[in-house]
């Protein structure tokens, strides 16, 4: 049995050596209070909003974290870039936010115009799923701190305040919508390599694809289909399914939620057959859902209809009166 704690990520100890730079960060506030631009620390779970008067400004930032390695171990550069868009654009629209424009940061051990290429060809593509612009980015050679190299970047996005998500709107009986993941994501990818690679190799073949395809799936960017499901219905919680598996629904509201989760397949199934137990499965990956959508229960079936244009969608479950979430198929409560 391996958790994502004994594979070297520990979220709990992670989120208490937080509490200081996020207390520090909220008192930052004050240094725009009263002025354009104005922090907004009561809404915005995904992504930080700005008051810009008539709209606000989202703002979030992300990496493509240990993923990298498995490009390296391969020497395919080509979709990490993508995977730094998503996780970007895919949390900007959990506040109803159109994505704008990124900046890039990425830092080497030493520069290669090859490496260079291929990445700049997965944020063009990750840019043109989303519609937005590059605007611009920063390259750094740290020959001293970095061993391969590290992506990361910096989206912003826009939204109307009478048009954002905060989540306080979710009330019991709301319907819960997944769409589907593309796999792994790029999340829970310390534990996926530390536990398969070993042992497997990066050429293993599992169902027709080798290992290192199924790590290197690039994550689903969502912002067509929830930008036109924005139009179409009201919304009333939108969850981005990162690091933390079904706990960031935690993150939209207060009551609970009762799920019937899609059968555990391909990547998932290999990490859970090497011995990760159910319940640490549904805290760490995204267990084939990618994105959740919460709808007041009425508008459920338009939901699903615009959200099947785009990628396969089902119905969950619903958000219950009592906290806490349950696979009710397996039995799991988080």
């Amino acid at each position: 049995m391996l958790t994502y704690a004994q594979a070297g990520v520990d979220d709990e100890k992670t989120r208490k050596a937080l509490k200081g730079i996020i207390s520090l960060a909220k008192a930052s506030f004050e240094f725009r209070k009263g002025r354009l631009g104005e922090p907004k620390e009561d809404i915005g779970h995904y992504a930080a909003l700005l008051d810009f008067r008539e709209f606000y400004l989202a703002m979030t930032t992300d990496g493509v974290g240990t993923k990298i390695l498995v490009a390296e171990a391969v020497e395919k550069y080509d979709t990490v870039g993508i995977d730094m868009v998503a996780m970007n654009v895919n949390d900007l629209i959990c506040v109803g936010a159109e994505p704008v424009a990124l900046v890039d940061y990425l830092a080497v051990k030493e520069p290669d115009d090859e490496v260079f290429a291929q990445i700049a060809r997965g944020i063009y593509e990750g840019a043109e799923q989303s519609g937005m612009a590059v605007v611009g980015g920063e390259t750094a050679v740290l020959p001293e701190l970095v061993k391969g190299f590290d992506l990361a970047g910096t989206a912003i996005g826009v939204v109307g305040k009478e048009r954002v998500i905060t989540g306080k709107k979710i009330k019991p009986g709301d319907a819960v919508i997944g769409i589907e993941s593309s796999g792994i994501h790029s999340n829970g990818l310390t534990l996926a390599r530390k536990l398969l690679i070993p042992k497997y190799g990066l050429d293993y073949e599992y169902e027709g694809r080798e290992l290192w395809e199924w790590l290197l799936e690039p994550t689903r960017i969502y912002v067509k289909p929830i930008l036109e499901l924005l139009e179409s219905v009201e919304v009333h919680g939108l969850a981005h399914i990162t690091g933390g598996g079904l706990l960031n629904l935690k993150r939209l509201t207060h009551h609970g939620f009762s799920l019937e989760m899609p059968g555990i397949d391909g990547i998932f199934r290999l990490i859970h057959e090497n011995g990760v137990p159910l319940d640490e499965m549904f805290r760490v990956f995204n267990m084939g859902v990618g994105m959740v959508v919460i709808v007041p229960r009425e508008e459920r079936e338009e939901a699903l209809d615009v959200l099947d244009r785009y990628f396969r969608s089902f119905e969950l479950g619903a958000v219950t009166e009592k906290p806490g979430i349950t696979v009710e198929n397996y039995g799991v409560r988080l």
